[in-house]
């Protein structure tokens, strides 16, 4: 059981980032959260089996776009529009339970190393 995170980087404000999540077995839901020094972690985005069921924190919204490739059991993280409050360890995430609704940190079962994602003013 492994969840394997990249993508994460160095950009300028106003840039973009895509990151990647490939896990080494099938999940229901997938998401991504962030933790920024000092702060806890926090919910980003999270979509559901199928990809038509997708999640966004209020701070990410109409900038950050959720996808998944199934047969792939990858899940990817555009991140357009970089702020740099933005800049954090970026974390993929797996649960069991389908995305009928927003699910609980609780529920995430299997957890990536994380990728840093820092953007500079």
């Amino acid at each position: 059981v492994q969840l394997q995170a990249s993508g994460g980087g160095l950009v300028q404000a106003g840039g973009s980032l895509r990151l990647s999540c490939v896990a080494s077995f099938s999940s229901s839901t997938m998401g991504w959260f962030r933790q920024a020094p000092g702060k806890e972690r926090e919910f980003v985005a999270a979509i559901g089996w199928s990809g038509a069921i997708t999640y966004y924190a209020d701070s990410v919204k109409g900038r950050f776009t959720i996808s998944r490739e199934g047969a792939k059991n990858t899940v990817y993280l555009q991140m357009n529009d970089l702020k740099p409050e933005d800049t954090a360890v970026y974390y993929c995430a797996t649960s069991g339970y389908p995305l009928r609704k927003l699910l609980s940190e609780d529920a995430y079962d299997v957890w990536g190393q994380g990728t840093q994602v820092t953007v500079s003013s």
